[in-house]
This record gives structure tokens, sequence and C-alpha cells, in this order.
């Protein structure tokens, strides 16, 4: 069942295009939204977000229209936005906070906004921080914190602007969890630049480049941009600049196949940038395949 629909999305800051006539359509679950600094990724979730009008096109949230005032304050109610930089107040109590966001989002009855606010922080495992001020969190903590407030009113779509950014391992496979819990039960869009995010939690990705989407699909199709374009090779290649030393001691090179190099199995970062048609990657059969 599809929750999100964007038809002909477009934005512009001055000469800059960050939204380009973007059709998307986004259903239950994880969707991973990849891209480069600057491909319009957070453009587009803030206007889902009704944080920003588009210039043209169309949004629609659960059916809703944010165009129209009082479905957008209807759609406001079934979304939960986290944005990169939440600002959270480093005074407040982890609880304090929760419920200062619950007044903002109309929760007037206490004893049923106390009830959410527990509800939340037990969702996030942070039920036992209630009582500890922000500053005090650790930043996987304050990053919980934040999608904490994201679930308050139990929304339908849950959006989420590179939430991992800045966590260590540990606080990073706590936080896909919990993200992977909600996909379950909600629809989930994530935007990330951890290809390894995707690969751990989405069924589905969606890759945005110069304001533009120029790919939809399952993680493993991305992958597949790969094939065929992927080498190991025990001495490093000539010519091609898109290569690294792995760990085995091998040479792993993205685009034309070296001397005497083997086929490897592509990973999800490998189609994402034959897809982007990066320029460490290089010109030839590699660029060719992907315009």
């Amino acid at each position: 069942m599809t929750t999100v629909t964007v038809r002909g999305l477009a934005k512009r800051y001055g000469a800059t295009t960050a939204l380009d006539s973007v059709d998307l359509e986004i259903g239950a679950g994880v969707t991973g939204l990849l891209g480069p600094n600057g491909a319009g990724k957070s453009t587009l979730l803030r206007c889902l977000a009704t944080a920003l009008a588009p210039d043209t096109g169309s949004i629609r949230v659960g059916g809703l229209d944010p165009a129209v005032p009082e479905q957008r304050t209807d759609m406001r109610r079934r979304i939960g936005y986290l944005p990169q930089n939440p600002g959270l107040y480093p005074n407040f109590t982890a609880y304090d906070l929760l419920d200062y966001v619950a007044v903002l989002k109309e929760q007037t009855d206490s004893r049923l906004r106390r009830a959410e606010v527990r509800r939340v922080l037990e969702e996030v495992d942070l039920a036992d921080r209630a009582k500890t001020k922000v500053r005090k969190l650790s930043g996987g903590m304050r990053q919980r914190l934040g999608l904490a407030q994201a679930l308050l009113g139990d929304p339908a779509l849950v959006i989420l602007d590179e939430p991992t950014v800045g966590l260590d391992p540990e606080q990073r496979m706590v936080f896909r969890a919990l993200t992977s819990r909600l996909g379950e039960r909600k629809t989930v869009l994530l935007s990330t630049h951890q290809t390894e995010d995707v690969g751990a939690l989405c069924e589905r990705v969606v890759v945005m480049n110069g304001g533009r989407v120029i790919f939809e699909g399952a993680p493993r199709a991305l992958a597949g941009v790969a094939d065929g374009q992927v080498w190991l090779s025990e001495s490093a290649p000539v010519g091609n600049s898109a290569y690294w030393r792995n760990a085995d001691g091998l040479y792993r090179t993205v685009g034309r196949q070296p001397e005497g190099a083997e086929a490897a199995k592509p990973s999800i970062e490998d189609g994402y940038l034959l897809l982007l048609g990066n320029a460490v990657v290089g010109s030839g059969s590699a660029n060719e395949a992907v315009r």
C-alpha cells in the first residue's frame, strides 16, 4: 500500500535547483534515500514533513494534500520527523523535553500525554534516562531521544534525515534495531550517506543526484548495477584510479577490468558509485554502462 505519492516536485533556491521534477511513491517498511551532498535529499524530506513548501508539483501522504490548510494540519499529525540537527534543549530532562514537544503536537490531556511520553521513552530504550538532562546524554542517546519526539502521537510516516551520522558502531547498531522495528508497522523514509545502513535495513532504496531520482528498487538491484564491473587482482591496476587494497591484500577495482583480474561480487556501494558516474570510476565502459 502506498503511503506517500510525489508528482513533479520542484524546488529552487535562487539559481540552484534543489528538486527537479521528482516523481516518487513510498510504501510501508523502510525505504532508504541515498545521494551525495547537494542531491536534494534534505529538501525532499523537508517538503514531505511540510516544513518547506515546493515551488511546483504535488505531495500526498495518506491521501492528504499539504497545499490544503485543513488537510495539512491533519497530515502533520500523521508524520514524525527527525531532522539532521534536531536542536534538543540541553537543560531539559529527557522526559520534560518530550512532554514539551507533546504539548506542541496538541496533546493537551495531561494524563494521556504523560502516558504517551512514557511509551516513546520505552520504545527507544530510554525509560531509565527520563530524568537525565539532555546535555548529559551520550550522542547515541540524544539521537534516540530525537527519534522519540518523532514518534509522539504514533505517526504513520516517520522521516529520518541522516540519523546515524556521528554515531559509533554500537550506537549505529542500536539505532538500526529501533528503525527496523518501526518498519514492521510503519512507513519509514531514511536519508543516509551510509550504504551499510541501506543494506542492513531497507527493503527499497531511492538514489537521488542533482535533484532528480535516478534509481528506485531493491538494494540487491542497486548492487546489480555493478554486475560485471567489479574486479579483484593481486597487483594494483594500471590506468584506473577507482581501486583499493582490501583486508585480504587483494586490489578491488570498480570499472574497467584490469589485466589478470577476476570478477567479484558487487556491493551496494559499487552499484551506487557506478550509478552516479562518480569521477573516481574513470571513463570508458563503466561510465557508458550507467548513462
